[in-house]
């Protein structure tokens, strides 16, 4: 049988402080700046590789 439930009574919102966007765009890019360059390095680690191990 089906229960019948009240509605229940949530807690007013909180309003969170205001997020600091230059630090996040800061952050974002230099996470995007070290994959940027790991990418080269095991690009450059390849080809490095590839003409040590077939001379």
């Amino acid at each position: 049988m089906a229960t019948k439930h009240r509605p229940e009574h949530h807690a007013e919102l909180q309003v969170e402080s205001p997020m600091d966007y230059a630090q996040h765009e800061a952050t974002y890019n230099g996470f995007l700046t070290a994959v940027k360059w790991s990418i080269i390095a095991l690009a450059v680690s390849v080809v490095i590789l590839y003409f040590l191990i077939n001379p």
